[in-house]
């Protein structure tokens, strides 16, 4: 039921009786719908972090609201829960789990443009945010969110973010620092239908410099089948 009402705000079109003018959905009713469908998949595949020359191979699996990520060369395992109200990035260790503070969050993941903080999809959660408007990203009809960090244990002070009006999903993230400059963008490049559901195929991270505004450093995320 509660998912059912989620959705219907969410593509609901509300008119003004007195501007007769459409308003737009509220910013967190649009992320507790994207937190709820990133928290119901059950998926165990292969992926890669690619950058330049560099190839960082993974295994991805998600187990309802528990999403792993597992290297080798050296072992090392990312653990992401979805909570209701927060997020939670932890190291699985062979001695147990130790949760990833967010003095952690600017560790780049083996070297790449990816940061513990990227991971951990805190901003799902941010309470100060708008949506500012409707956007066509790769053919898909999205809205596009103004989300503001509660603190300064971010590295990005806002973030403006374009959600899948149809699916939920998460199609592009611009990352602003604290002097206002675009720091990172992720955008989804393809994606791909495994056993009858669409997932993502391919995401383009760049980074950039906050001196210039130019790219520099390109990361690939991949998933295969």
């Amino acid at each position: 039921m509660r998912r059912k009402i989620v959705l219907s705000v969410l593509f609901a079109t509300v008119v003004s009786a007195s501007a007769g003018a459409a308003t737009l959905p509220d910013a967190k009713d649009i992320l507790a719908s994207v937190r709820l469908q990133q928290a119901q998949q059950e998926i165990d595949l292969q992926g890669q972090l690619r950058e330049n020359e560099k190839i960082v191979p993974f295994r991805l699996t998600q187990t309802g609201p528990v999403i792993r990520y597992t290297f080798s060369n050296p072992d090392e395992a990312l653990q992401l829960r979805l909570g209701e109200n927060e997020s939670r990035l932890e190291e699985v260790t062979k001695s147990g789990v130790e949760k990833i503070t967010p003095a952690q969050f600017d560790h780049k993941v083996r070297g790449t443009s990816v940061t513990y903080e990227d991971l951990a999809l805190k901003f799902l959660y941010w309470q100060n945010g708008r949506v500012t408007g409707e956007n066509s990203i790769r053919t898909r009809y999205c809205w596009k969110l103004e989300l503001k960090a509660p603190s300064r244990q971010s590295q990005y002070s806002n973030v403006y973010l374009w959600v899948d009006k149809e699916s939920g999903a998460l199609m592009r993230m611009d990352g602003f620092d604290w002097n206002g400059k675009l720091a990172k963008r992720f955008e989804v490049i393809s994606a791909q239908k495994i056993e009858g559901r669409w997932f993502l195929k391919q995401m383009r991270i760049e980074e950039m410099n906050p001196g210039t505004g130019k790219v520099q450093a390109r990361t690939y995320l991949e998933i295969r089948k």
